[in-house]
């Protein structure tokens, strides 16, 4: 069974560890009172009676009381993966769990691959829509500025990817204070039209929604495609989980950020029940005159900081799927001395930035980026609702009944939503769907070709043993100091180590042969890191295994070796390293063009040098080509 986490915390560390959950796990969700009731009533389906004011408020009410209280931070947070969340640690724990399944590990595989593709896309939507419904406070506040408020996103999100290979070590300590102020204006603005009309809290009773449902089947299925934007970030919850842990997450949501919410989403349909005409923008509407330049500050800073929270996602995912073998490794750079997860990925981040830029200047308002927002969100919750069927099945061996009780109602209101979503994939869901499907085709090509190489490389290898074996019944000359080549495939012969004595006709006094192998879990023990084999003559193979959030750092890894009796001299080892050439051809493998782009991915895949923390002055590189 998952086991709990925080139990022994101070009462200061909770308070700080809950201050920041605030800051970066709920800055999503806790954005979405800018577009969300907007969005329900945006496109004039939806007449704007109390009828239709109320069932909206309740279906919203219970969207956060069933999707994200009772799904997400009741259930999901205990399915941790040695305390980590996110899509890939269910994916790792669901994966496990049905390891003996062969067949359905292998779809699950597959299903989680994709939706972890289709979580690029929920990358570029959330900081376009949240920036651009923050700077759309300006049109409230003047009318003449509408013309500003495109180019003005465009600066404040070129800024905010700018910084990026800054870290954000030294603003990040502002984003619990920043958010937490933001809730709480959140709900001031809220109380203050709920004061003025509090029958609109009677809005909570799950009667109104069903009422509403049944009167007007049609337009509230319609509806609840922009409902369920009142629930976007939820998956932030379980993400974010390894970093601040279950208690806080927990007690933020209850304490704070869900009061909040709600005070704010049935403050502004209190007011809608009093002046409908201000449905454009009901967020910005509740504020007095005088507060409307420093709510759109404030909404702008919030927006960031919710954008900033997916970007240093995005670049741990990125990270993660590498080491798990479905990308080409990418140059990543550490941000911080002291916090091994805070890194930067150039490339991600500005691929990113690129086509938020275009979905700014495309989509042009919060409205229209809405149609694309809720279909990212719907098929991540709905694949996470699957994977947590296998989980508790198979993983905490609940009985059947009681797995099926669990997830079936969360399944059928996934479906339910995913399916209001799908009508406005014209509209614009087409666009996160289409960075998805690129992401996932790029992701299968990758590990495929990778499996393609192998194989081929493992047709041509010759065995390490007797190779070895041959080589020392007539020794080389051996020269001073340790090699260290690494192995793909444990067991044979490298090309660098046959380069080597061919063309240097020496061996040096140690060799290590490593091969690093990713599991798929978030971290391997040090004790259980390395896996040393005796070859003779000063030889050894080593594995080295590694979790998915562990940090390839070989030569720090091996010094784990001199527990077993082997020790290096960091100035006498030198690294030698297998870099192949790629050549596609006409045959058995994959498509043509997907053999092709695969061959371009691994050309300009970062060199694995760097990716593995190798020092730079004692690498060699020794190449060859390759088949496919």
């Amino acid at each position: 069974m998952p086991h709990s986490s925080n139990a022994t915390l101070s009462g200061r560390q909770l308070a700080a560890l809950t201050l920041g959950a605030i800051g970066i796990v709920y800055g999503d969700i806790g954005t979405s009172p800018l577009y969300a009731l907007k969005e329900v009533f945006a496109h004039g389906h939806l007449a704007l009676t109390p009828t239709n004011i109320y069932g909206v408020l309740s279906l919203m009410f219970w969207t956060l009381t069933i999707v994200v209280t009772l799904k997400y931070v009741t259930l999901i947070l205990r399915a941790d993966n040695n305390g980590e969340g996110g899509l890939i640690a269910m994916l790792a724990l669901a994966s496990t769990a049905v390891k003996d399944h062969p067949n359905l590990r292998a779809k699950l595989l597959a299903i989680g691959i994709f939706g972890t593709a289709i979580f690029f896309g929920d990358g570029v939507i959330t900081p376009a829509i949240s920036v651009l419904s923050a700077v759309e406070g300006m049109e409230v506040a003047a009318p003449g500025l509408e013309r500003f408020i495109v180019p003005v996103t465009l600066i404040v999100l070129t800024i905010l990817f700018t910084v990026q290979k800054h870290g954000t070590g030294g603003i990040g300590k502002f984003f619990g204070p920043i958010t937490l102020a933001w809730f709480i204006v959140l709900a001031l603005l809220g109380a203050t039209h709920i004061v003025q009309n509090p029958a609109v809290l009677l809005a909570m009773s799950p009667h109104f929604a069903l009422e509403f449902i049944l009167l007007h089947p049609k337009l509230a299925y319609i509806a609840l495609g922009a409902v369920i934007l009142c629930a976007t970030g939820a998956e932030a919850l379980y993400a974010d989980m390894g970093h601040f842990g279950k208690r806080p997450i927990r007690l933020a949501w209850f304490g704070l950020v869900m009061p909040s919410l709600v005070l704010n989403y049935f403050g502004q349909g209190a007011m809608l029940l009093e002046h409908p005409e201000k449905v454009s923008n009901p967020f910005y509407e509740m504020a007095p005159q005088w507060a409307l330049y420093p709510l759109v500050g404030l909404a702008t800073c919030a927006t960031v900081i919710a954008s900033q929270a997916l970007i240093s996602a995005a670049f741990s995912v990125t990270k993660q799927v590498i080491q798990l073998g479905y990308l080409p490794r990418l140059r990543i750079l550490h941000t911080s001395e002291n916090e091994t997860g805070q890194i930067y990925i150039p490339f991600v981040n500005w691929a990113l930035f690129a086509c938020i830029v275009m979905a700014v200047i495309f989509f042009g308002s919060s409205t229209k980026l809405a149609a694309a927002y809720g279909i990212t969100v719907t098929i991540d919750m709905l694949i996470t609702t699957v994977m947590t069927f296998f989980v508790i099945r198979f993983a905490w061996k609940l009985s059947l009944p009681l797995c099926i009780m669990s997830t079936l109602s969360f399944l059928i209101i996934d479906v339910m939503f995913f399916s209001a979503n799908v009508i406005k994939v014209i509209d614009g869901g087409w666009f996160p769907l289409l960075i998805g499907a690129t992401m996932f085709s790029l992701m299968l090509t990758w590990k495929e070709g990778r499996h393609l190489l192998s194989e081929r490389l493992r047709s041509d290898a010759i065995d390490l043993h007797p190779f070895l074996d041959a080589v020392f019944s007539s020794p080389p000359t051996r020269v001073a100091g340790t090699a260290v080549f690494l192995n793909a495939d444990a067991g044979t012969t490298p090309n660098a180590l046959l380069h080597n004595l061919k063309h240097n006709k020496v061996l040096h006094t140690q060799n290590l042969f490593v091969t690093v192998k990713s599991h798929e879990v978030p971290r391997i023990k040090p004790a259980d890191r390395i896996e040393l084999e005796n070859l003779g003559n000063n030889c050894w193979q080593v594995m080295l295994h590694l979790g998915f959030k562990d940090e390839p750092d070989v030569p720090e890894a091996l010094k784990l070796l001199k527990a077993h009796g082997v020790e290096l001299d960091d100035m006498e080892t030198s690294y030698f390293l297998s870099r192949d050439i790629v050549i596609p051809t006409i045959g058995s493998g994959m498509m043509p063009w997907r053999e092709k782009l695969f061959a371009g991915m691994h050309r300009n895949a970062a060199g694995a040098a760097d990716f593995l923390s190798l020092p730079a002055n004692r690498v060699v590189e020794l190449g060859s080509k390759v088949e496919i």
